[in-house]
């Protein structure tokens, strides 16, 4: 089972459904645009959470979700919801009707 890591901003909802998992962790410490007030609240699956190796693996997918965040401070960050799983950051973007 791959680790799935989602950064949500503050103020908005998940763009799609988090993971396949029936619960999310919200993990404590948010993730802050380094240029701005920006914040990013980081979503697990419980079960990967509790993985006692998660903290070793869960930080570079951290790394890659703070530089995205950083690199979206230039457009004001408007992605709301980005995820990694792996060496990718994902931007989701809503569906215009």
């Amino acid at each position: 089972m791959n680790l799935r890591i989602a950064a949500i901003r503050s103020g908005t909802d998940p763009v799609r459904k988090l993971t396949t998992g029936s619960f999310q962790r919200w993990l404590d410490t948010p993730v802050v645009c380094p240029k701005c007030d920006a914040t990013y609240n980081l979503a697990v699956d419980w079960d990967q959470s509790s993985d006692r190796w998660f903290p070793e693996t869960s930080r570079p997918l951290i790394t890659l979700l703070k530089k995205a965040i950083h690199m979206g401070h230039s457009t004001d960050h408007r992605v709301t919801h980005f995820e990694t799983e792996g060496v990718i950051v994902e931007s989701i973007t809503p569906l215009l009707p």
